[in-house]
């Protein structure tokens, strides 16, 4: 088994790799980045005979497609902006291909995957990823699916990596048309900040307000729980209160706009003049609280009675107690953990179909979280009547 990590000097796709190394038994694991420097530090950090470094640069169609060639997966740690190009790369080089973001980009590769035989998952980490597993799950177990409401909290600084902040100002951009919830049949688009809703995570995040997100969950669970009659598909996320105040305070004065402005004669987008200065404050690489916390909600009947399936995960704690899980790395493994799983399924050819598939349509909800109990990550889940009116 060759696995080709693209973006792997990133502070989440080096917890792939550690995961790739420790569980899936590649023969060949290779860091592909532009950023040599950081590149080889993932090497030596992982100080192991079957990791290499390869300089990489994703703008350079041709090298990277030549450079893919002959791997059985790439896994794509690159931000948003990059997948659509470096989701053709893999296409064009015979490759299966998963990556963390999932916002649509990678469907214009569709035609090639399947030409090739191959397939690629957008969107696999902690969400989207393990939370349609989580979703697919309760539905399975139902009838009918009337409502399914996703919810997590990513507790981490705002802005400690140029991608993180990048998704910051994506998330939260006003004129974003993808952020949407499913109602009645229909996509509906709604601002920042809709529809609050108080949401319980397990210790210790306990209660926040979180709103509706742009995460592929809400098309991906639409066209996968078709059949089973979903009426309204909601997913929402938080970050640490102090980050959720001060997007909220640039939203209400209109920064996340990105409106280009023109500073000493350089013009740029007011968010990226904000961006690069919390990459190098301290308050933009630090935060109290670290990890992740996923929590599913799916209403609908079974054998004529109405049921709530409610399902959370759990993890190790950032606290030090458990070696590899302090602070940030909290966070981190949480997100690249499912992305290694997936990548290692797909390069054992567990997914025989082929083309640019949904996670739901990819993985078997069974075989992911028995991998993420592996790692210590557990799925948890609670059922009890449901005696609310449907769509309530």
């Amino acid at each position: 088994m060759r696995i080709f990590c693209l973006g792997g000097a990133g502070r989440i796709t080096r917890e792939a790799i550690l995961d790739l190394v420790a569980f899936s038994g590649a023969a060949e694991i290779t860091v592909a980045d532009v950023n040599e420097t950081a590149g080889r530090e993932v090497v030596t950090w992982l100080s192991d005979s079957r990791v290499r470094f390869l300089k990489v640069n994703v703008r350079d169609r041709a090298a990277t497609v030549a450079a893919m060639r002959g791997y059985d997966v790439v896994m794509d740690g690159t931000p948003i902006a990059w997948n659509g190009l470096s989701t053709a790369c893999i296409a064009e080089a015979g490759c299966h291909g998963i990556n963390l973001n999932g916002f649509g980009e990678e469907e214009a590769s569709d035609p090639v995957f399947r030409a090739q035989g191959k397939a690629c998952v957008p969107g696999f980490g902690m969400t989207p990823g393990t939370t349609q597993m989580m979703a697919m799950h309760a539905a399975a177990q139902l009838d009918t699916v009337d409502t399914v409401r996703i919810s997590h909290g990513a507790y981490r600084p705002i802005a400690f990596s140029a991608a993180i902040t990048e998704t910051t100002v994506y998330e939260y951009d006003p004129r974003l048309p993808g952020r949407v919830v499913f109602e009645d049949g229909l996509f509906k688009q709604v601002p920042p900040f809709a529809r609050p809703r108080d949401i319980d995570l397990p210790a210790p995040y306990g209660t926040a307000t979180q709103y509706i997100i742009p995460h592929a969950e809400t098309r991906t669970l639409a066209k996968n729980l078709a059949g089973k009659g979903v009426r309204l598909i909601e997913v929402r996320g938080t970050w640490p209160r102090r980050n959720m105040e001060l997007i909220r305070a640039l939203y209400d004065w209109g920064f996340m706009r990105n409106d280009r402005v023109s500073v000493g004669g350089v013009e740029l987008g007011i968010m990226e003049a904000i961006g690069a200065y919390l990459q190098h404050a301290p308050e933009g690489s630090q935060t109290e609280l670290y990890g992740y916390a996923l929590h599913v909600e799916v209403e609908g009947g079974r054998s004529g009675s109405r049921q709530r399936h409610t399902l959370w995960h759990t993890h190790p704690p950032s606290d030090g107690s458990v070696p590899d899980w302090a602070g940030l790395r909290a966070y981190t493994r949480n997100v690249g953990i499912p992305l290694a799983i997936g990548a290692v399924l797909l390069a054992r050819g567990a997914v025989p179909q082929a083309g640019v598939l949904t996670p739901e349509e990819a993985f078997a909800p069974a075989t992911i979280f028995a991998e993420l109990e592996r790692r210590g990550l557990l799925i948890h889940e609670r059922v009890e009547p449901c005696f609310r009116l449907p769509h309530g």
